[in-house]
C-alpha cells in the first residue's frame, strides 16, 4: 500500500485512512484501486473505519483524472473503479464507518453513506455537486440517497447541490449522528471499539437482512429473517450471549 492509503490495525479495526489531503482527500485512479484493496482487506477484520486526512473526508472524483473521457470512458471507470470500491463496502462482512472529519462531497459523499454507520464531525458538510459540473449522481447516490432521506429531500441535495451540515443530515436520518469535533476522534473509536468486541456473525446477518430490505415484499423479507435468525440461533455467539446475559456479565463474543 502506498502514502495515498494509510491502514492501521488494532484490536480488530482495520483503519483506513485517505491520505491526499492537499486535494481534500480526491479520487484518482491509483487512489480508488488503492482504497479498493485496503477495504477487501478490512473484510478479515471485525470492523472497518473509514476516515480522510487533514481538514476534509473526500471531495469526490479528482476531475483532473476525469479529463478527456468520452461516454464510454466514464461508463468504463464507474463500473470497472467505482463499483467494485462500493461494493467492497456494501458487501464486507463487517461493519463499515464512515468517519466523516471534513467536507464530503459529490462521489466522497456517496463513499460515506455506502457506509453501514456514517459519525460525522459537526463542522463536516455533504455534497451532491455533481450538478455543479453537468452530472448527476454517481457512486452509488441514487441509491442511497433516497433510502435515507426520501425523495424530495434527495432531489432537493441532487438538484440544487448544496451543503448539507451535519447537524442537518443527521436530522435528515442521512447519517448516525454528528458530533462536536472536539469530541469526534474519541466518539469513533468508541464505537469501532463497541462493535469489533460484537457479535460479527449476527451483524454480518443483519447487514444481509437490511441492505436486501427495500427490494423485497413483507412475505420474502420474513422468509429472509428467519433464515438468518436459524444461522444466528446456532451460533456460539448466541449461546455466549445468552450465558452471560443469565450471569450478569459482559459477553465474550467469538465471531464463531
Amino acid at each position: 500500500m502506498s502514502e495515498l492509503v494509510r491502514v492501521e490495525v488494532e484490536g480488530g479495526v482495520h483503519r483506513i485512512t485517505l491520505n491526499r489531503p492537499e486535494v481534500r482527500n480526491a479520487l484518482n485512479r491509483r487512489l480508488r484501486a488503492e482504497l479498493t484493496a485496503a477495504l477487501l482487506a478490512g473484510h478479515a477484520a471485525r470492523v472497518i473505519v473509514l476516515t480522510g486526512a487533514g481538514a476534509g473526508f473526500c471531495s469526490g472524483q479528482d476531475l483532473g483524472d476525469a479529463q478527456g473521457l468520452d461516454e464510454a470512458g466514464f461508463e468504463g471507470v464507474l463500473n470497472g473503479e467505482y463499483v467494485p470500491m462500493i461494493r467492497a463496502i456494501t458487501e464486507a462482512p463487517v461493519p463499515v464507518i464512515a468517519a466523516v472529519n471534513g467536507v464530503a462531497a459529490g462521489a466522497g459523499a456517496n463513499l460515506a453513506l455506502a457506509c453501514d454507520l456514517v459519525i460525522a464531525a459537526e463542522s463536516a458538510t455533504f455534497i451532491q455537486a455533481f450538478t455543479r459540473i453537468g452530472l448527476i449522481p454517481d457512486a452509488g447516490g441514487t441509491s442511497f440517497l433516497p433510502r435515507r432521506v426520501g425523495l424530495q429531500r434527495a432531489m432537493g441535495a441532487a438538484l440544487l447541490a448544496e451543503p448539507v451540515s451535519a447537524a442537518q443530515a443527521e436530522a435528515w436520518g442521512m447519517i448516525w449522528e454528528a458530533v462536536p469535533d472536539d469530541r469526534f476522534a474519541a466518539v469513533v473509536a468508541a464505537r469501532a471499539a463497541q462493535l469489533a468486541a460484537g457479535p460479527t456473525g449476527a451483524y454480518a446477518a443483519l447487514k444481509q437482512a437490511l441492505r436486501g430490505a427495500f427490494d423485497q415484499p413483507l412475505e420474502a423479507q420474513l422468509a429472509v429473517e428467519a433464515r438468518l435468525q436459524g444461522l444466528c440461533g446456532a451460533s456460539a455467539d448466541f449461546r455466549e450471549g445468552v450465558a452471560a446475559f443469565a450471569a450478569k456479565r459482559a459477553p465474550q463474543f467469538t465471531g464463531r
